[in-house]
Parts: structure tokens; C-alpha cells; sequence
């Protein structure tokens, strides 16, 4: 659906996104990780327009450039207002036609279960109401493209879990959406795909499957760290996927099926094997490796 191309954007001497490169498909959910400061919400406002870049385009699949919903991570709301009161004005500023106001108030508050709360003061509403107002601002329209900035930022775990299924519904949907996020788990449960900034840079990108199933490793783990300079030569030389970390080997790629071969080998060294185990790597790891 849309593209970025070696953009580049720089405030001063500081570059908050350097020359990153990758696309947002058609009716998938790309998950947006990276620490703060990292250049999530600059990538965010390029992509909607309300920054241009220095270097590079931003350019939409078959040169149609698809209506866009934001929801921001700071939630600026006047307080005096109800909440549909101020989706009203919104939906007024977005161009839709008087005749379909009601109709389209009421399918954005239906979506994200306001509706009992349409005559609240949004100065009354709690932390995830006011997120969930936030999606409802971003689904006015109907928008094709949803760019949701931390959705999930301030709520317990039962909000997390009920903006999960409400981001789980507009992807069923058909909507395509690009969300970031500081949570893992949001992550893992609602994208399809995962991109990892840090430093303004990508450090990984990966189709979520493809990250959750790669890269599977044996650890076997002795009683002591393994300092023998003949034992370290001989597992190096066995295969390049072996690792050691004191007293932890780790088995990468091919390096598994010889898992029976390095037991062997240590325990003719003079090393008690206390541990193995066999493990996929996980979204956290993928994480702390790629941000460190």
C-alpha cells in the first residue's frame, strides 16, 4: 500500500530517521518496535504528511495515496467537550457529508464501545476510554490506512488485552495498520509483521512468522565455565555455529545434529553437563539483540 524509500529526517543536527527503507502491505499489520527516542512517532508524522522528509519519498502503491487515520501516543483532548461532541467537530473536519454524520458518528463509537459513553465529558473519562477515543477519531472516515501510535500506552492489562482484539477486528476487517508499540506481547498477538528501529535506523525487519519460527538453538550448559584451550579449539573447529559463553554452548543451525558428538566431548574433557535444552528464539531476544 505504501512505500518508504531511503528517507532521512533531520532536526537540526540530529537525525531522527536515517535513510530507512521498507514497505506497509495491503491489509497487513506491521508492528513498529524500537526504544524511545528511537524515531517511531517522526516516522509516523512522514508517512501521515505533517513532516517531509529531507531525503527520499514516501509514495502510495499504484499512485493513490489512501485516506489515512492517525491516532497520536499524546492524547490531546479539550476536556470541556463530550465525546460526541468532538467527534462531531471531527467528523466535520474530515469532510463527510452532513447527511451521513450520525451515521458515521455512531459506527466509530459502535466500534470501539463508547456508545453507553457518547454524553460523557472526555475530562471524565478514564485512561482507556480516552484511547479508545483516540481510535475512534482515527476510524472517522473509514480510512483504508490506520497509523496508531502506541494504542496500548497507560492501560492495565485488561485494556491491553481489549485494544488487542479491537486492532485484531480492524485487521479481519480489512484495514491495513501500522502501529508501534513498547509491548511485546501486542506485538506477537496482533501483527503480521515486525520492524525494529532504534537510532533512527532499521535493525530488523522480518514477516512475524518467519521471526517466531528461525533460528532455533540447543543450549547445553556445564558446571563449570569451559576454559580447556584443547576443548574450545575442538568445538570451534567442529562447526562454525557452535558458541561458547563460559559455561554455556550454545548450537546454532546445523551445529544441532551434532548436539550428541559435543556432549560426548565434554564429558571426556572433565565437565559435568548439568542443562540442555532445545529452544526457539523469542521476541524478546530478537528485540535486545537488534537495540543493543
Amino acid at each position: 500500500m505504501i512505500s518508504i524509500q531511503n528517507v532521512t529526517k533531520q532536526f537540526y543536527q540530529f537525525k531522527a530517521i536515517d535513510n530507512v527503507s521498507f514497505t506497509i502491505p495491503r491489509g497487513e499489520v506491521v508492528g513498529l518496535l524500537g526504544p524511545n527516542g528511537a524515531g517511531k512517532t517522526t516516522l509516523f508524522k512522514l508517512i501521515a504528511g505533517i513532516l517531509q522528509p529531507d531525503k527520499g519519498k514516501i509514495y502510495p502503491h499504484a499512485n493513490i495515496w489512501p485516506a489515512i487515520g492517525y491516532k497520536t501516543d499524546r492524547l490531546l483532548f479539550p476536556n470541556h467537550l463530550r465525546v460526541k461532541q468532538y467527534l462531531k467537530i471531527v467528523t466535520e473536519l474530515s469532510g463527510v457529508p452532513p447527511s451521513q454524520t450520525e451515521r458515521v458518528l455512531t459506527e466509530a463509537l459502535a466500534r470501539v464501545d463508547l456508545l453507553s459513553a457518547a454524553n460523557k465529558k472526555i475530562g471524565a473519562c478514564s485512561k482507556g476510554m480516552r484511547q479508545r477515543l483516540g481510535l475512534a477519531q482515527a476510524l472517522i472516515g473509514d480510512p483504508p490506512l490506520l497509523l496508531l501510535d502506541e494504542p496500548s500506552n497507560g492501560l492495565d492489562p485488561s485494556g491491553q488485552d481489549e485494544m488487542y482484539r479491537r486492532i485484531q477486528e480492524l485487521h479481519a476487517a480489512g484495514k491495513t495498520i501500522l502501529l508501534s508499540s513498547h509491548q511485546l506481547p501486542e506485538v506477537t498477538q496482533v501483527c503480521t509483521h515486525l520492524i525494529i528501529l532504534n537510532r533512527g535506523q532499521i535493525h530488523y525487519q522480518s514477516s512475524m512468522v518467519d521471526a517466531l519460527t528461525v533460528s532455533p538453538y540447543a543450549l547445553i550448559e556445564t558446571d563449570r565455565p569451559i576454559a580447556s584451550p584443547l576443548l574450545l579449539a575442538e568445538l570451534h573447529a567442529l562447526h562454525p555455529g557452535i558458541q561458547v559463553e563460559g559455561s554455556r554452548i550454545y548450537l546454532r543451525d546445523a551445529a544441532m545434529r551434532l548436539r550428541r558428538d559435543i556432549l560426548a566431548m565434554v564429558l571426556r574433557a572433565g565437565y559435568d553437563v548439568l542443562h540442555v535444552e532445545q529452544k526457539h528464539i523469542t521476541l524478546a531476544e530478537i528485540y535486545a539483540e537488534a537495540v543493543q
